[in-house]
């Protein structure tokens, strides 16, 4: 029989699990293949996992697969409560940071000792200091940039996103796989390149 502690641990961890399935319920500003709808924080999380399982041979570096889908599952979590923020919104990466900092500590302070290990994987993405963090980076840089082009380019087109912008956005893309980024640029960006999306 389940003793008083378990139990307790084991409510604190569904209590969680409830609440990350608020992720779902995070629109970003990506539209799915087909454009009938943006797709939501959780779809970008699972897209990136399966992509960096099936890419994870173009790491410049090795990698530990598992760390990097777990890194990949975790980073956006904290927009259940910090809100999405687009990539070409404008806002810096230190608003952006602090107010998702704010968000980890509610979120993961929710399940303080199982929850250690969901914010040392938030952390280290943030920080982008590992082979795994550089890698999960060109994950998340290169989906919304494929489902854009799926799409034909219809949400940097809406947005008036601009080359100078997306390549801005991607300075750091290659440190994670220089293949990856080449070939992004060539078959995602390029044919873009001249119509709506321009200098």
């Amino acid at each position: 029989m389940m003793d008083k502690n378990e139990e307790e641990k084991l409510d604190r961890l569904f209590d969680f699990f409830r609440e990350i399935d608020k992720e779902k319920l995070i629109t970003r500003q990506t539209y799915v293949t087909g454009a009938r709808r943006m797709e939501d924080d959780a779809e970008h999380a699972w897209h990136m996992a399966i992509m960096a399982i099936m890419l994870s041979e173009y790491s410049n570096e090795k990698i530990d697969v598992l760390k990097t889908v777990s890194m990949l599952l975790v980073h956006d979590l904290v927009e259940i409560y910090a809100g999405d923020t687009y990539a070409y919104a404008g806002v810096s990466k230190q608003e952006q940071h602090d107010r998702e900092a704010q968000s980890a500590d509610r979120l993961f302070g929710m399940i303080p000792e199982e929850g250690k290990k969901l914010r040392a994987l938030w952390d280290e993405f943030e920080r982008a200091d590992t082979p795994e963090a550089r890698f999960a980076h060109t994950m998340d840089n290169i989906q919304p940039m494929m489902l854009n082009d799926y799409t034909g380019g219809k949400a940097w087109k809406e947005h008036g996103v601009h080359l100078s912008q997306i390549l801005k956005r991607n300075e750091h893309t290659a440190e994670g796989s220089q293949i990856l980024w080449e070939y992004a640029r060539e078959k995602i960006i390029s044919p873009h390149v001249g119509k709506e999306i321009k200098e």
